[in-house]
């Protein structure tokens, strides 16, 4: 069992573009159905319904009061600025 939340980011000439908020749950999770939450925030759930991972697909649009409202729906932890400061670079 994975048991924390960490962010993946993905980029491109040294900017963020595209970010998967990995939520814990187990290492053979995989993605079964998705669902848009938000300007460029996408929810992906496992086959038994538990939310597993937050697609960021627009991290210079994304803000910390957006993931954080969104991972207070799925009942996880906020995250704290710093966490998600790898989006900001660039």
């Amino acid at each position: 069992m994975k048991g924390y939340t960490y962010l993946e980011v993905t980029y491109r000439q040294g900017k963020p573009l595209a970010a998967y908020l990995h939520l814990p749950g187990r290492r053979s999770d995989r993605a079964a159905r998705s669902r848009k939450a938000a300007p460029g925030l996408v929810v992906d759930y496992a086959e038994d319904g538990r939310a597993i991972g937050i697609e960021i697909t627009s991290p210079k649009s994304v803000t910390l009061e957006a993931v954080n409202s969104i991972l207070a729906e799925l009942h996880q932890q906020a995250l704290a600025e710093e966490e998600l400061s790898p989006l900001m670079a660039g």
